[in-house]
């Protein structure tokens, strides 16, 4: 669920949401809507498909001076205009958005609600219709609405208008973004700065657990006791690169918080109009009439390139080459007789990558770049390009750019399948969407993997990664990502390997993180772990749900094997991302390195 605006004043209020709304396409969502207040009640209108489509629909004849909007992702019923936002409780009287996840609405409903007759399949609609119920008891709104919020569990970013005040939109906010905007004569709600930048330049943060009332005159936030409290407003300046960067105090947090948005926007651009993943035929054809492919990359492309060559493997059967691309071009070696080249780059302009471009388009090979940036180098040069859709990155550690072409490249590996006659074995459209729902709630969880690096990093001078199979190709973007940006001299290791060098470097202390999300070598990376244990390292073991063991740090939900490494790398990040901001790094320039490496 991925956008909220709101607004209350005196301008009609309908472009003002649509308007907003726009700004935050760029999370990605398959169904958007409005509610808009006036003296004859609350008018809605919402659509499956774009801000367009809701357009197209909302009555112009209608004029308000108040109403909520919303974007929304699919997380509980399927992608519709009854399960879209707002949602009303079964009186009308309530109107609610949600951005979040309520992990405990089956409860909920078997608890309070099963003589309620539900509208939607949706987890939002259990909340409104809980209002609604303990408003008939005889609280008040604010009332209703508090104690509503005591019984969820999850994530939520809220807003809530009630029909029978016109003065007040009721807002709440546990894990998920929003923000109240100030003016003169109206204020704001917004899950980003960006979607009401067009009116205000004037935002209040919001803290977990906050209730705050929004009026036309003022705004009221309180604790979760009930108690008033003040907060400064802050400016968010209109240059280019802080309107990116919205609230957060770094591009880095901001990048690895929308990688959900990111997947989901992936899934949905490679979608046809029945909801199958689809790559243009010409690419896939390439793809299957070519012997083998070679991946080459660079850095962390590089590192997806790796799990990519997992997926085109098992899932298409095509034997797949990755290769540095600095080394490639002045080593390149013994080539198939029909192979395709596969170019990975966030922006593009990757000087390696582009000359061994250049040298195998003089041999007649063909090429497909995947990027992040439509018109690039490698995109103009490459005989096909598919396209990241993760946005603008801009933190020099690669985040949101990296779980972009995995999973770019499990499309591709699901589209060569299909086109072989090979069945994969699973929807990759709904393991997908799992995917993105399970790293929505670890980047809500942030404060465990600030705690992980306190305790592991907060003094050490290396640290290593270990793991097997994918977890290996993981564990090495772990150890980039940290000393990229924390200078810790960080290092991945395949689980099996400690024993033929790198063993002797653990002493008492020696911090090793360990993955173990594969179900074949969960025992052997558990062997592991206590081989480096029993020479004193300080052990961290991130494993995947069903595979857990006493004394694992932290417990991943459970995905889809195969995609195991879009979830696990978010741990990995966050706890770069925190070591670094506790040793007072640059964390979105790291010292000696670029954004964009365009010489050789």
């Amino acid at each position: 669920m991925c956008g909220i605006v709101g607004y209350i004043g005196s301008e009609d209020t309908k472009e003002i949401l649509l308007k907003g709304l726009e700004k935050l396409e760029y999370r990605g969502y398959d169904s958007a809507g409005i509610a808009v207040r006036n003296e004859e009640g609350v008018h809605i209108f919402k659509e499956k498909g774009r801000i367009a489509d809701l357009r197209a629909i909302v009555d112009e004849d209608v004029k308000s001076n108040a109403g909520i909007g919303h974007t929304r992702w699919a997380t509980h019923g399927v992608p519709s205009r009854y399960n879209a936002h707002p949602h009303q409780n079964v009186t009308n009287r309530y109107t609610i958005v949600h951005n979040g996840v309520i992990e405990n609405d089956e409860q909920l409903k078997r608890e309070y609600l099963l003589d309620i007759p539900l509208q939607s399949d949706t987890d939002t609609e259990v909340i409104v219709q809980l209002v609604g119920l303990f408003s008939k008891d005889g609280l008040t709104t604010e009332e209703a609405f508090r104690k509503t919020l005591t019984l969820l569990k999850g994530s939520y970013a809220l807003a809530l208008l009630d029909n029978e005040d016109e003065s007040t939109i009721y807002v709440a906010k546990n894990k998920s973004p929003l923000l109240v905007g100030l003016g003169e004569d109206f204020n704001v709600v917004a899950s980003d700065a960006m979607a009401m930048l067009q009116i205000t330049d004037q935002f209040v943060e919001l803290m977990d657990k906050e209730m705050v009332l929004v009026t036309k005159n003022g705004v009221t936030i309180k604790n979760p006791e009930g108690v008033t409290v003040e907060r400064a407003p802050y400016t968010a300046e209109l240059d280019a690169g802080d309107i990116e960067k919205g609230t957060y105090p770094h591009y880095m947090l901001k990048e690895v918080d929308e990688q959900p948005f990111v997947i989901r926007k992936i899934a949905q651009a490679y979608q046809n109009d029945q909801g199958e993943l689809q790559v243009d035929a010409d690419i896939v054809n390439a793809v299957n009439e070519a012997d083998r492919l070679y991946i080459v990359a660079c850095g962390t492309s590089y590192h997806a390139g790796l799990v990519g060559k997992q997926y085109l493997e098992q899932m298409a059967n095509i034997p797949v080459e990755v290769h540095v691309a600095s080394e490639f071009v002045y080593n390149m070696p013994l080539l198939s007789k029909k192979p395709l080249f596969i170019f990975i780059s966030q922006s593009g302009e990757t000087a390696d990558s582009r000359a061994v471009l250049v040298k195998i388009k003089e041999l007649g090979y063909k090429a497909l770049t995947i990027t992040n940036v439509p018109g690039s180098t490698l995109s103009r040069e490459a005989d096909f390009t598919l396209l990241l859709h993760a946005g603008p990155e801009i933190a020099v550690a690669s985040t949101k750019a990296y779980t972009a072409q995995i999973a770019v490249l499990s499309i591709l590996a699901d589209a060569a399948a299909k086109s072989a006659g090979i069945d994969t074995g699973f929807d990759l459209v709904h393991e997908l969407g799992i995917v993105a729902n399970t790293m929505e709630v670890l980047c809500d969880g942030k404060e465990e993997f600030e705690q992980i690096a306190r305790d592991y990093l907060s003094t050490t001078r290396n640290c290593f990664f270990i793991g097997r199979s994918v977890d290996y190709y993981v564990g090495l973007e772990g150890a980039l990502k940290l000393k990229e940006i924390s200078y810790i001299q960080a290092e991945g290791f395949a689980g099996g390997e400690l024993k033929h060098g790198t063993i002797a470097l653990i002493e008492d202390g020696t911090p090793v993180i360990a993955l173990a999300t594969q179900e074949s070598v969960n025992l052997n990376i558990r062997g592991n772990v206590k081989e480096v244990a029993a020479r004193g390292a300080n052990t961290c073991v991130i494993s995947m749900k069903g595979l857990e063991q006493e004394g694992d740090r932290f417990v991943l939900p459970a995905v889809h094997e195969l995609l195991a490494p879009l979830v696990a790398v978010v741990p990995l990040q966050l706890i770069a991302y925190y070591a670094a901001l506790h040793r007072d790094c640059d964390v979105d320039k790291p010292r000696n390195l670029a954004k964009s490496v365009t010489v050789e």
